[in-house]
C-alpha cells in the first residue's frame, strides 16, 4: 500500500507554515481570518471545520480547500448552512483544545474535528491525543449542547512502530463509538500517497485532492444533516 511506504514523506512537512513554538505561521488562516464569516442570529446555521493545515487549505486558493467545496455541495443540495473554516497549520490536538472556546462562541450547528496528524508526527502518546480529543468533545457538549460533532480519522507514521500505529488509528473509531458520533474513517482516503493528488511537499492535497477529501467528508456529513445513521 503506497500510504505505508510514503507516510513519512506525507507527514514530514506537516509543520509547513508552523513556527517553532507550534503557533501558526503566515500560511495558515487562524481565528482572525475566519471571524468575518461568523454568522448572526438572522443568518444560516454554521458548520465549523476545526482542523490542521489540511482543513486550512495550505497551498491552494481558499475556494479550492475542501471546506469551501462542502459549502458548494450544501448550496447545491439546498441545505442552508454557512461553512466556517477554522483550520490552523501545524496545530496539535492540544492546540485545538486551547481554542475550542473561541470556536464554540459561534454556537455551530455542526463541528467537524480534524486533528491528530501533527501529534503523530511528533510521536505524542496516543493516550494523550485521545484525551485531548475527548476533551474537545466534552467541551462542545458542555458549552454548545445542540452542536452535532463529526470526527475525522487520521493515521500515524509507520516508522513509529506497529504498536504505536495501531494505537493511534484506534483512537478515532473508539472515540466515535464511545461518544456515539459520526466518523470519517480516514479523511485522506484515496488521496494520501497518490502523487498527482498532493502538492510537492507530499502531504497537502492539490485542488483535485481536496475534491477527493470533500467527497470523504460529504459521505458522512450529508446523512448526519439529514438525520440518518452513517
Amino acid at each position: 500500500m503506497r500510504w505505508r511506504w510514503r507516510a513519512v514523506a506525507l507527514l514530514a512537512t506537516a509543520f509547513v507554515g508552523c513556527r517553532a513554538d507550534g503557533r501558526p505561521g503566515k500560511a495558515a488562516p487562524g481565528p482572525a481570518d475566519t471571524a468575518s464569516t461568523q454568522g448572526t442570529p438572522n443568518q444560516s446555521p454554521t458548520i465549523v471545520f476545526l482542523g490542521t493545515s489540511i482543513t486550512a487549505g495550505l497551498g491552494v486558493d481558499p475556494e479550492q480547500a475542501y471546506p469551501q467545496l462542502i459549502q458548494a455541495k450544501l448550496d447545491s443540495a439546498g441545505l442552508e448552512y454557512q461553512v466556517v473554516n477554522a483550520g490552523v497549520s501545524g496545530e496539535t490536538s492540544a492546540g485545538a483544545l486551547s481554542r475550542i472556546g473561541w470556536v464554540l462562541r459561534q454556537r455551530p450547528a455542526v463541528l467537524v474535528i480534524e486533528t491528530g496528524a501533527n501529534d503523530g508526527l511528533r510521536g505524542q502518546s496516543p493516550a494523550s491525543v485521545e484525551r485531548n480529543i475527548q476533551s474537545l468533545i466534552d467541551s462542545t457538549h458542555q458549552k454548545s449542547p445542540t452542536t452535532r460533532i463529526i470526527l475525522a480519522g487520521m493515521r500515524a507514521l509507520p516508522n513509529l512502530g506497529r504498536d504505536y500505529v495501531e494505537q493511534f488509528v484506534a483512537i478515532y473509531p473508539d472515540l466515535a463509538r464511545t461518544n456515539d458520533i459520526p466518523l470519517i474513517p480516514f479523511i485522506l482516503e484515496g488521496v494520501a500517497g497518490i502523487d498527482r493528488l498532493n502538492q510537492a511537499d507530499g502531504i497537502h492535497p492539490t485542488p483535485e485532492g481536496h475534491r477527493r477529501v470533500a467527497e470523504n467528508v460529504w459521505r458522512v456529513m450529508l446523512p448526519t444533516l439529514m438525520g440518518k445513521p452513517t
